[in-house]
């Protein structure tokens, strides 16, 4: 048996060890509505009861202004056929940039929030601001889930994945997705 040989990371590369990281595109409004989308790989669900899902973005983000202004955002699932847009989203700044309109993607009126969910992504959580808290260079926001929809042929309890090809951040500008195959293992 060979022995398997461990490399030293660097500390602040070490985050990349957690990666792939799900992506998604969270969309906001200043109260101005003024719509934004920041691409990011730093979301997490955190709680079911209340249902809390927590998204990390650095101060300096136009979108981390917007939330703090409104409270509220919403996080939309996108997939492997928007991964350009994906991509722009999270390079170009909404103070100098109409993300929607340079896109080409569509706004659709939040149904309980004034910020706008994303037409082409596959799911979208809904979100009022539940807490933030200052974590070294990033803004952890908690946003408690208000509304949640998904398009009924991608999901049903769970994602069908022969349909939601969603976007996994491996690092700088390069993206994965999942293969078809599920494994349940026996315990």
């Amino acid at each position: 048996m060979t022995k398997k040989r461990k490399v030293k990371v660097a500390i602040n590369s070490a985050c990349r060890l957690l990666h792939p990281m799900h992506t998604v595109l969270v969309s906001c409004v200043g109260k101005k509505g003024k719509p934004n989308i920041i691409t990011l790989a730093w979301a997490m669900p955190t709680s079911i009861n209340p249902p809390l899902v927590a998204i990390s973005i650095a101060p300096r983000r136009h979108s981390h202004a917007l939330i703090e202004e409104t409270k509220e955002f919403v996080v939309n699932i996108p997939t492997m056929g928007i991964l350009k847009e994906t991509l722009f989203c999270g390079r170009a700044s909404g103070r100098d940039h109409d993300k929607f309109k340079e896109t080409g993607l569509t706004r659709l009126r939040g149904r309980k929030v004034k910020a706008p969910a994303i037409k082409e992504c596959i799911a979208h959580l809904e979100c009022k601001l539940y807490s933030q808290i200052a974590t070294g260079d990033h803004t952890i926001f908690v946003g408690e889930i208000i509304e949640a929809y998904a398009d009924k042929e991608a999901f049903k309890e769970e994602y069908d994945l022969n349909k939601a090809k969603m976007i996994f951040h491996l690092g700088g500008n390069d993206f994965a997705t999942l293969a078809p195959k599920i494994f349940t293992p026996k315990l």
